[in-house]
């Protein structure tokens, strides 16, 4: 076990300076004030309305880590504690924190998954397989933290820095061999992954996601790509389109392509089967060595995961046939996740919340179903609003009926984010009503299918609440479905 640094050894790390005080060992880092014990260092960020620093009398921490604004204001207020100032407390927050609890990521295998679209399918299907070779796994992300398949309470697809770094020391003291994560693009604009290191970093694909965080697809890409700039030991990427082809070029020449299509690549795929429950079968070919899976979720771009899998799985060291017969047992919450009430017509609840997301689960219930195709979505709030109109598009597209319903309003009119959805359906021949009240969409959908039809509820996915104006309402899409499919009502 490393020891614990010194303050000083940490200013030297960070090329940051003390302010007063002696030098003192820390044991802990966070960003939190009151959740911080006597020998931790506090982290004192701007924050949107006002300083961390102001809340340095409420922690017990031995010392606070800060900019020149922070200690501004620490001074004024009279602290004596050692203060340690850096330009920008983000830019070494991951390196510092990662030292302060001793480098774990460095005793891991870890497998960091990173794009738009697929990253929690993938990261499930990584964790059965390697828990199927016999490893211990640890799992973050979207749907929350994992060790050995027990839930860990956790807020953010990737936690902050701190967090991040204390669940790794947690994982490598409980003997976890494997970490698989995601890596999401605010995660690595804001350093919170800085500091970790990655045996294979994974890319899935990229679409039109964040743009109120990235401004542009450009903006978008570079994040992305400076999580293999330099890069993780060992780089994997989907080329299926044009964004993975460029980000293959940026992880180097060593980079281990996926294809599910015509696009070369040193993994592919071929003679896939879709069964009638949905489930497909199908040869990924690693090495031109052809490993039979069976995947039991539906859709093209299930496929796609998959293979990315294996040869992430491949590439840090596991047996991809092993890894391959466990991806066989997977079931991700809120993604393709059928709700079934013995009905005549297929029902699923999809996290799909961006265009080419809602596309490409319409277009695998179109090759499921023999009927007609509804699907249930909205839009959340304070997001990037340019892609509301996409959505009601790619939706009406393809659905012979599209219910435009609320999602997470957050602060914004539930019924101007509405609106801006219906706006991408004109002139589109589906059908589209309007229902701002989620569970009402729900009933309706279900009233309206028929048998061979195939119903979706988008957006949401595994989440179980819904946030209106700063208040969080439970709510679970794969309940409320459950329910109109059995003709109750919560």
């Amino acid at each position: 076990m490393v020891s614990a640094p010194s303050l000083g050894e940490l200013a030297s790390l960070s090329g940051g300076t003390i302010y007063q005080g002696q030098d003192v060992t820390v044991e802990a880092i966070g960003l939190v004030a009151q959740e911080l014990a006597p020998g931790a260092l506090f982290a004192a960020v701007p924050g949107t309305r006002v300083h961390g620093a102001t809340f340095a009398a409420d922690t017990e921490a031995a010392a606070i880590l800060t900019d020149e604004a922070g200690l501004e204001i620490l001074q004024k207020a009279g602290e004596t504690r050692p203060i340690l100032v850096v330009p920008h407390v983000r830019s070494v927050l991951g390196t510092v924190s990662a030292r302060v609890f001793g480098d774990p990521s460095q005793q891991l295998t870890m497998i960091g998954i990173t794009g738009t679209s697929g990253k929690t399918t993938t990261s499930y299907l990584l964790e059965a397989g390697l828990m199927a070779e016999g490893h211990k796994v640890g799992l973050i992300g979207t749907t929350g933290t994992r060790i050995d398949g027990m839930a860990v309470p956790t807020k953010l697809t990737t936690p902050e820095a701190p967090k991040l770094q204390e669940l790794f020391a947690q994982m490598r003291d409980e003997e976890v061999t494997h970490v698989v994560m995601e890596v999401s693009s605010h995660a690595i604009a804001l350093g919170r992954v800085a500091g970790t290191h990655f045996t294979v970093g994974a890319f899935t694909n990229l679409s039109q996601d964040h743009l109120d965080f990235h401004h542009s697809m450009e903006e978008y890409f570079e994040a992305k790509a400076a999580f293999f700039r330099p890069g993780p030991e060992h780089s994997v990427v989907c080329v299926d389109d044009a964004w993975g082809r460029r980000m293959a070029e940026v992880a180097g020449v060593d980079t281990l392509t996926v294809s599910t299509g015509s696009e070369p690549a040193a993994v592919t795929t071929r003679n896939v089967v879709v069964e009638p429950d949905g489930s497909q079968r199908f040869e990924v070919l690693i090495d031109g060595a052809p490993i039979p899976v069976h995947l039991p979720v539906p859709g093209a771009f299930n496929v796609a995961n998959a293979a990315l899998a294996l040869a992430a799985a491949s590439a840090a060291g596991s047996d991809p046939q092993v890894v391959a017969q466990g991806m066989s047992t997977i079931q991700v919450p809120g993604r393709m996740e059928k709700i079934d009430a013995g009905q005549d017509f297929l029902a699923v609840v999809d996290y799909a919340h961006k265009p080419a997301a809602v596309a490409a689960v319409l277009d695998t219930l179109r090759q499921q179903a023999t009927g007609r195709i509804g699907v249930v979505l909205g839009a959340g709030g304070d997001r990037d609003a340019e892609k509301r109109p996409l959505m009601g598009a790619a939706a009406a597209e393809r659905a012979d009926l599209v219910i435009i319903t609320d999602d997470n309003p957050r602060s914004e009119d539930p019924e101007l984010i509405r609106n801006a959805i219906v706006a991408g359906t004109a002139d589109l021949p589906a059908e589209v009503r309007v229902i701002g009240d989620r569970a009402e969409a729900i009933r309706a959908a279900v009233s309206w299918a028929g048998p061979g039809d195939a119903i979706v509820i988008a957006g949401k996915g595994h989440e179980t609440g819904q946030l209106v104006n700063g208040v969080t309402h439970h709510f679970d899409d794969r309940e409320e479905l459950l329910a109109a499919l059995k003709g109750e009502h919560s």
